[in-house]
């Protein structure tokens, strides 16, 4: 369904664009709803809460914990790899030589390198909803409707915070596995709750007379044409009619809060240029041709759309399943990261925003800590790490530690479930009182184990 603007195809506005024209409304729509029909399903949901974000770093296909947060120097050489270590802004904790950006800024971290309970399954549904997404029966099974997506759930429980932005956005490019390109599902929680993605179709769908992804940039003419498409539509009466939640819809598309979020080259070029463009297409290796993200302007984006009111933003980069070549690829896309994660986190805490918004940067498992013979790693479920920034937490730490060679976890072990416990608690949500009915009318806490870390609160 496609809520389009209409009049007579003979009334001009003043630039020349016809109204039938000027603006469709359709790439948003979901499971066959138009974004007005999502708007009416989520109206019931909002409540007072304040505007807290959540920003998370999905890294596709498990990065190696031990050449990034948990080295092993002294580990055999079938296992400690090729990189050497460096000191950090936390007295005592070394992590991997290519995060030199990282390491002046771990003391606004925390590295968490005894993360357990994954899976070996190529999906970033566990990162995304704390839960497998494979369990078929017995008290892990998925409800009627599916797990919903943190994103969802913030959308669900706080509604929009800002007039014209989508509360759950996610950035997630095309990827090789489905799974991994996943924005996260709405669940039970329905269709209203699933996250809008202002890349590819979704972007090619805010149609605001030609002015596409790719023209975003000039922002002469979309200001124009925006300020135009206002000024007539309240001089003819064109939206009367339009009910509360077309004209939300309307919102949406018009709003300049939204695209202004998108719109880099608004941003300070200082800014800019710490973040840095990155690689667009970051490629793993010669025999595998399918890009991954290596968009840096994808962590500014992020940033600048918490900012502007989102409240969970969800992200891509790189990829990191390297059966093969471990150390080259680790070369070309470590580095790449280290800029990204520390830009951001560095603007966070310049713009007063780390008690706000929280970091987490992660992927679905670990990577094998023996060398295979091809140089890579192999997959690794029994242990990873993670890392988490802002969100008010206690920063500047390291939680848990794993044995000798990095095969299990040795103290501190931390569920999946933990650390999403401790990302609501940062989003100000009561994990007691919290519940959904599923779509057999069951009701559903948001997670079974719901105390959050500790040490971190």
């Amino acid at each position: 369904m496609t809520l389009t603007i209409c009049g007579n195809d003979h009334q001009k506005f003043c630039d020349g664009v016809s109204r039938r024209q000027f603006l469709q409304i359709g790439g948003l729509a979901l499971g066959g709803l138009s974004l007005p029909d999502l708007l009416r399903l989520e109206a019931g949901a909002r409540t007072s809460h304040p505007h807290k974000s959540i920003i998370m770093v999905f890294l596709a296909g498990g990065p190696p914990h031990l050449d990034t947060f948990d080295l092993k120097p002294d580990a055999p050489k079938e296992v400690r790899g090729e990189f050497e270590q460096i000191a950090t802004t936390i007295p005592g904790l070394q992590i991997c030589e290519l995060m030199p950006r990282l390491a002046a800024v771990m003391n606004k971290t925390t590295i968490i390198r005894s993360v357990v309970d994954s899976y070996h399954d190529h999906a970033a549904f566990h990162c995304l909803t704390g839960r497998p997404r494979n369990v078929q029966a017995g008290s892990g099974a998925q409800p009627a409707g599916g797990w919903p997506a943190l994103g969802s759930i913030l959308s669900k429980v706080g509604g929009a915070a800002q007039p014209g932005v989508p509360p759950f956005v996610s950035l997630t490019p095309k990827m090789q596995l489905e799974t991994w390109a996943d924005p996260g599902s709405p669940g039970f929680l329905g269709v209203a709750h699933a996250p809008f993605r202002p890349v590819g179709a979704g972007m090619q769908n805010m149609v605001l007379q030609g002015i596409d992804a790719d023209r975003l940039g000039n922002r002469k003419l979309l200001l124009r044409s925006l300020d135009n498409f206002r000024r007539e539509i309240d001089a003819t009466g064109a939206a009367t009619g339009l009910d509360e939640f077309t004209s939300q819809a309307l919102g949406i598309l018009t709003s300049s809060r939204l695209l202004e979020a998108l719109d880099v080259s608004r941003e300070d070029p200082r800014v800019r240029a710490r973040y840095g463009k990155g690689r667009p297409k970051l490629f793993t290796n010669s025999k595998d041709e399918y890009p991954a993200s290596g968009d840096l302007e994808h962590f500014l984006i992020a940033r600048r759309l918490v900012e502007a009111g989102a409240r969970c933003v969800t992200m891509n980069f790189g990829k990191y399943d390297w059966h093969m070549e471990n150390f080259r690829e680790a070369k070309l896309t470590l580095p790449l990261l280290d800029q990204g994660v520390a830009a951001l986190i560095e603007d966070l805490y310049e713009r007063g925003l780390d008690r706000d918004v929280t970091v987490i940067v992660w992927g679905e498992f670990g990577r094998s800590p023996k060398i295979n013979v091809n140089g890579g790693r192999d997959h690794w479920p029994n242990v990873m790490s993670a890392l988490l920034a802002g969100g008010g937490l206690r920063m500047g730490q390291v939680i848990g530690s794993t044995d000798r060679l990095g095969e299990e976890a040795k103290d501190r072990p931390i569920r999946f479930q933990e650390v999403f416990a401790t990302l609501y608690h940062a989003l100000g949500i009561d994990l007691e009182r919290t519940l959904f009915n599923d779509l057999s009318g069951r009701p559903q806490y948001l997670l079974d184990h719901r105390a959050p870390i500790s040490e971190l609160i």
